[in-house]
Order: structure tokens, then sequence, then C-alpha cells
């Protein structure tokens, strides 16, 4: 066995006997060191079922201990039907702590090691998780597919891999009649077809015994890069596979899910060519998150190359740490010059958005002119969605940023500011927060969950960064004792409820309505619904990238619901997510890239949240509401926690499942919403200074003083 490939808590392998997984598990003794026991777990994703494994030490290899974890199927098969995705930890306890960490995988073809419950057309399977963690699932009968080996020889790409329907190798009931692979392009609405040749892949066959029909899963082929493409703007291809087979002498059609490719490969796979008479350049590679095959067909330009290089180069000296601390330095110093007398930076969501409090705040400055200079901080990538509006903005960390922040007289702003920006003695710091507090905040946090840091090191990193603020603004008075004690704040704190919901209060008219649903291009006839979930801290790809799986069955909704509504989806600022919504066009409307949810809000017939502060917002308009809470003892007990009894006190019913959704939306359509039954408490303890003033309270209060 070689030493060098074992690493802490990655499994090595994972073996499928008599309906019991045997997982081969090492585990490094300075990892267990100064604990008090030690265990191993599956976890139900989105709630607190476990079930804990038996282990036992196999063997000692220098500073590793191996373990076998194992845990029978069948003696827990009522838990796997109820609860579709476990996670595996290994779980420590000192004293009364309880330190959880997910197990890694070892990216290894473990679907294989497949359960097939042939009576519900159901299977229980490991599988590799995004973030590379092994996890095991209860799904319905699919295809699933990889490719192994991409290759391209000038026009011809060759490819070799393996499918996986785990019923063809657990039953008899079906005989494989065709397979071919699918290739889609963003550009055409036109299919094209590869036949797929099927060959012997015994070195599976020995691995996974009892599957003497993996003898045939083998898939290769190839094919000559699509012509007649039109190459004026990019050009991406998608690959599936199809398989044609016979069932119990029925003859079926089942495609898979989009294929992916090995994480061993070698990517990405260029190459420049001579396409339609001009030249164009092939990039094949996977997806950065899912491992997709991925091929990118473009025009090829010289110039656009060099400079494409040239950035690269400047972004990793640009996010590099010398650059950062030569930009603090000169920040510092230029904190020192004269203030820029009446100047105002505003900035939204990290420079992402025109939106929220400090919009609001600007546009009130507007109508109402007091003589200031005022300017928008824009994320470089986000500059877009601030070209039709007629602001003057400045590019994030660009060198007239530096010259304008470090001398501006104001700074106002919805989120923090990154620590390393040092707040200069001649400036005013003006806080408007982004939401009132359901969720714990800093001080108040029992735990972090977040990349990239701890939880000693994440509260301390957060005062320090509100000891800079010199203004905050609250709500309301439940908002100003949680921001006083949670940040440390002991400066001036605003209690003129949120400046972003004036916006509601004074627009909410029916032509203003519409006029929204046109502009963007929505149907006039049908009633939305606004489904706005938060970030989970535990459920990332980076630092700043959160994932999120949409936890409903959108084809269910359509089906019930699709008559009368459509679902209009807004993610978080942070949720890093592209949502595949291909099918469901006319039905579901992405706008988590919309500028401002406040309209959002406004064209709402009800609200679908979680644990979002966005309902305490969409409480002034006195519509109904409901909360999707499918992982609510996870959230409320792990990760945040809440500071009110959220389950009795929430402003519309909690539900957990699609079925619940639909049935509620139902009920209220048939027996109409009473918001001064539900909503009136709440109202009057959350709602009660949202009197579309709280702009012109802020400003009176900071800016004419």
């Amino acid at each position: 066995m070689i030493l060098d490939n074992i690493k802490n808590i990655k499994i090595m392998d994972i073996n499928l006997e008599n309906n019991n997984y045997i997982i081969t598990l090492p585990v490094k003794q300075s990892f267990l060191q100064d604990i008090d026991e030690f265990y191993f777990t599956l976890k139900e994703r989105y709630s607190n079922n476990e079930i804990r494994l038996h282990s036992s030490l196999l063997k000692t290899l220098e500073d590793f201990n191996i373990y076998n974890l194992t845990f029978s199927f069948n003696d827990h098969i009522q838990s796997f039907l109820e609860n579709e995705i476990w996670d595996l930890y290994i779980n420590r306890v000192k004293e009364e702590d309880l330190m959880k960490r997910r197990i890694n995988s070892n990216y290894d073809n473990n679907r294989f090691q497949t359960i097939v419950l042939s009576d519900r057309k159901k299977m229980f399977y490991p599988y590799t998780t995004k973030k590379g963690k092994i996890s095991f699932r209860m799904n319905h009968y699919f295809l699933y597919t990889q490719f192994e080996t991409v290759s391209l020889t000038e026009q011809e790409v060759h490819f070799s891999g393996y499918f996986n329907f785990p019923p063809l190798y657990k039953t008899n009931d079906y005989e494989i009649n065709n397979l071919k692979l699918i290739i889609k392009t963003n550009t055409s609405e036109e299919e094209i077809e590869v036949p797929v040749e099927q060959f012997k892949r015994e070195d599976l066959d020995e691995k996974y015994e009892g599957n003497e029909n993996l003898l045939q899963c083998g898939i290769k082929g190839n094919f000559i890069v699509p012509q007649q493409l039109n190459l004026e703007k990019r050009v991406f291809l998608k690959f599936y596979l199809e398989m044609t087979y016979t069932e119990n002498n029925k003859h079926l059609t089942m495609r898979s899910a989009r294929i992916r490719v090995s994480h061993f490969g070698e990517y990405p796979i260029k190459n420049i060519f001579n396409y339609q008479g001009e030249k164009a350049k092939l990039v094949i590679k996977p997806t950065k998150e899912s491992k997709y095959l991925s091929f990118q067909l473009a025009k090829y330009n010289f110039k656009n190359e060099v400079i494409k290089r040239a950035r690269t180069k400047w972004v990793r000296i640009r996010r590099g740490k010398t650059l950062k601390k030569a930009y603090k330095a000169a920040f510092y110093l230029l904190g020192k010059l004269p203030v820029r007398k009446r100047s105002v930076i505003f900035e939204s969501f990290l420079g992402k958005q025109y939106s929220d409090s400090p919009r609001a705040i600007y546009e009130y400055m507007l109508d109402n002119p007091l003589g200031y200079d005022m300017y928008w901080s824009v994320d470089r990538r986000h500059i877009k969605h601030f070209k039709s509006k007629d602001v003057k903005t400045i590019r994030r960390f660009s060198i007239k940023w530096l010259l304008l922040m470090a001398r501006a007289e104001y700074w106002v702003t919805n989120s923090r500011l990154p620590l390393w920006i040092p707040k200069p003695k001649h400036t005013t710091y003006v806080q408007t927060w982004h939401g009132t507090p359901l969720k714990r905040l800093a001080a108040d946090m029992d735990e972090v969950h977040m990349p990239g840091t701890n939880t000693v090191k994440y509260k301390k990193n957060f005062l320090k960064e509100a000891s800079k603020w010199d203004y905050l603004v609250s709500p309301n008075a439940y908002s100003t004792e949680i921001f006083k004690r949670a940040f440390e704040f002991d400066r001036k704190i605003i209690e003129s409820g949120y400046p972003r919901n004036d916006f509601l209060i004074n627009s909410n008219k029916e032509k203003m309505i519409n006029d929204i649903k046109k502009l963007s291009n929505l149907p006039l006839d049908k009633k939305v619904i606004l489904y706005a979930p938060t970030w989970r801290d535990n459920q990332f790809y980076a630092k700043g990238k959160y994932k999120f799986d949409l936890q409903m069955d959108i084809e269910r909704m359509r089906e019930e619901l699709g008559e009368e509504y459509i679902i209009v989806l807004r993610l978080h600022y942070l949720v890093a997510e592209n949502l595949d919504l291909t099918g469901f066009e006319g039905f579901v409307y992405d706008f988590s890239f919309h500028e401002d949810i406040r309209e959002l809000y406004l064209i709402a017939d009800l609200l679908i949240t979680d644990y979002s502060s966005v309902f305490f917002d969409y409480a002034n308009l006195k519509r109904p509401m409901l909360f999707y809470v499918y992982d609510i003892e996870d959230y409320r007990d792990n990760l945040r926690g809440f500071y009110f009894d959220f389950e009795s006190k929430a402003p519309g019913p909690l539900v957990k499942t699609t079925d619940e959704i639909i049935s509620t939306v139902k009920e209220i359509d048939n027996q109409g919403f009473h918001p001064i039954e539900i909503t009136e408490a709440f109202y009057n303890k959350f709602c009660y200074l949202e009197d579309g003033n709280a702009s012109k309270r802020v400003v009176e209060e900071v800016f004419h003083n």
C-alpha cells in the first residue's frame, strides 16, 4: 500500500456485501489526540436524523489508523426511504464540545455499489458531492454517465468512459437496444446525435463482484466538431447519453443527466484550427464545480488572447498579499490628505447591486438636493447593472476608487467593508445593515460554520469592523437592542425604519406593479409567487460563495399551480449557484440578479421564504407568506439559532414538503388570507416605523447635522 495515496479522513474504499456497506477510512492519530471520544455517523442532510456506524480498527500504518466503518441498509431501510440524502461524518467529543467533520471521497466509481429496490423503482447509492465529500442517496432510477478520457485530434474528438444504470446490473428485466450521445448547443434548439459503442470493462467486473452485467458498461466513440455553428457569439456544447432499452417487452428511452468527466483527466484541452474559413479556438474542460463536460467554441482573436493572458496575470497580482499591503498603505497615506468636503460614497452588497437602503438614501438626496457630490462603488463584475442608471460610478479597488474613498466625507453601505480598509478620521461611516435579525449575529453566535474562518476569528473581525461605524440604521426597537449587543455598538443608532421600505409604502399601486411586470417580461394574467430563501453557513464552494439546492419538486408545482401562478426565484447575493431551470420556462423565472428585490416584493402576490429577513420587509404589504423550512431543526440547533420563537410567531404557516406548499397555496386561494389574525402583532412589533419616511429621517440625522 502506497502511503502517499493515504489522506486523513479520505475514504480508501467502499464495498457492498449482502446489503452491508463497508467503508475503509484512514484517520491520523494526531487528529484524535486530546479528545474524549470519537464516532462515525450518517446524518440526514435536512434534519437531525442520525445513524451511528459500527467502527473497528483494521490496522495501523505509520501515523494513520485504518478503520472499517459498517452499516446495514436493511436495518435502516425505512429511514433511508423517508430521508433522501445522508452525509458521512466523523464526530469528535471534547468535554461538552462536539466537533463534526465531513468525510472526503476518493472520487472512485462508488456509484456501482448500489442497492436496487426493484419493487419501488428506487436505488440507494454512495456518491461524491460537488465539494468532494462522500454521501449516500435514495433516488428513483436514473442513468448516470461519466467520461474517463477525452482527447482531440485536429477536429475529431475521442471519448471513453462508462454508463451506470443499476437495475441493469442487479436484475435481468432490462435489455439495452441502443446508446447514443446527444449534443446540445446554446445557439440552436436542434440536437446532434452521435453513435456510441459499448465495450467490455473487465476492470470494473473484477472490482465490483456480483455484477456480471458490468462487463457491458463501457462506452466509447468519436465525432467531428459540429459544423455550421454560428460563431458570432461563443458556442457552448453540453453532452448527454440516451439509452433505448426493453423492460418486460416494453420499448423505452431514458436520457442521462449531463455527462460528467473524471477528476483525474488533464484539462483544459485547447486547439486552434480552421473552421468555416476562419480561425477558431476550442476549449474542452470540466465545469468548475460539478465537473460536467464542457466545450467552448469561439472565433480566435490574437489580440483578445494576449489581453486575456495579461488580465489573468494582473488578477493574480491584484489578489495577492503584496498588492493588498501596498493598497492598505496607500489608503492610509491618502486618508491623511484634506477631506473632499460634501462627498459621499455609496455601496450595496459589496458593490454588486444598485439597491437596498443605500439606494433609497441616495434617491432621496437626489430628489432633495443638499449639494453633495455622490458616487457609487461598484464591483467590476457587476458594472453592467449600473450602466443604465444615471449615477456616477467608480470601480471598486481601482486607483480612482482609492483616491475618492480615502478622502470622502461620508461612506454609506449596507454590508461590511473589507477589514483591511482603514477609516480616515475625517470620514463618517453610515452602516444601514440589511435586515431585521431573526438569525443570531456576530457576538451572539455560538459557533461559526463559514469557510476561511473560525468562531473566535469571525467574531473578532466582525467587531473590529463594527467599531469603525459612526451611525447604524435600525428598523425598530427590537433590532436596536440586538444590534447594540451583537455588534457591541455604542455609537449613534438611528431608529428610523428601513429606508429601503419607503418604496413599498409609497409605490404600492396597480400601475407601478404592472409596469414592473411589463419591463420584466412577466405575464400580467398570472399571480406571482416570490421564492426568496437565505444561504446556509455550512454549504459553500469557497469564502463568500455559498451553494443552494432547490429542494422543491418544480414539476409537481407546475402541474398543480401552473394555470394560475408563476414562480419568481430570488437567491441571496452570497449564493453562487446558477440553477438549471431548463424545461420550466414560462413557469419559473430566475431573478437572482435583478437589481433590487423591492420591485419583486411589490409584484408578488405571495412570498415563500425560510429564515431570510425578507419576510420582515414583505410584511409591510400585509400579503400572504409561508415558510419552507425543510431543514429547520438543523438550522435552528446547529447553524445559527433564532432570536425569538420563530415556529410559533412566524407570520404565516411553516411547511416542509412540496405537497404542503401546494396545499397551503390552494387553501389561501380558496379561503383567503386574513392578515389581521396572523400578522397584526408581528406588524406592530417590527413594522410600526415603516411610513415611507425612513430615508428622510436618516438624511436629516446624518447629513443635515
